[in-house]
């Protein structure tokens, strides 16, 4: 049987469900790899998801995984895929500048695979982030994931409709669950 560590990953946090293991032994601050949605990244374990006492109050099963506890070459590839957002950061200001869209670029991220670059942006959900997506796409930059934030956090989709699954950020070609 699995257990439920509780983890925050991203350059700009948020903690979810992951499941791990039933023999898994992750210390409370312990740097993880984790699969999300967007691919694999690091993480730092919380805690382990208490059990309800309410058998019918049980969550659903999560639906990403911890993987392992980080290795020297996980913390190498990660300095890599930092040192590589803060090389890009200046040219995608330009981009949106040159775009024309009133988006204000505050964070880059790359999946520790390097495989999906996320934007960060100050702005709320809107036409502009989409665009900024298409646009990235149409020129050639491959899979951009858009994730707008606000002065509280991740800017999410409302679960009763819009596009993508009811969450993230807009990506290539339109919303897209980040």
């Amino acid at each position: 049987m699995e257990q439920i560590a509780l983890v925050r990953y991203g350059v700009v946090p948020e903690v979810a469900r992951f499941a791990a293991a039933a023999n898994a032994s992750f210390e409370r601050g312990e740097q993880l790899v984790v699969q999300t949605d967007r691919g694999p990244q690091l993480g730092i374990f919380l805690e382990w998801e208490k059990p309800s006492v309410e058998p019918r109050m049980q969550p659903e099963p999560p639906a990403w995984k911890a993987l392992r506890a980080t290795s020297q070459d996980d913390l190498e590839q990660a300095e890599q895929c930092k040192q590589r957002a803060a090389a890009g950061f200046a040219a995608w200001e330009q981009r949106i500048e040159q775009w024309q869209l009133e988006l204000q670029l505050i964070e880059i991220e790359f999946t520790l695979d390097q495989s999906r670059e996320i934007l960060y942006v100050l702005n709320e959900r809107g036409p502009d982030c989409t665009k900024l997506a298409i646009q990235a796409a149409a020129s050639g930059f491959g899979v951009i994931e858009v994730q707008p934030v606000s002065a509280t956090g991740l800017v999410t989709l409302p679960t009763s409709g819009g596009c993508g699954s009811g969450g993230g950020g807009c990506g290539s070609g339109g919303c897209h669950h980040g």
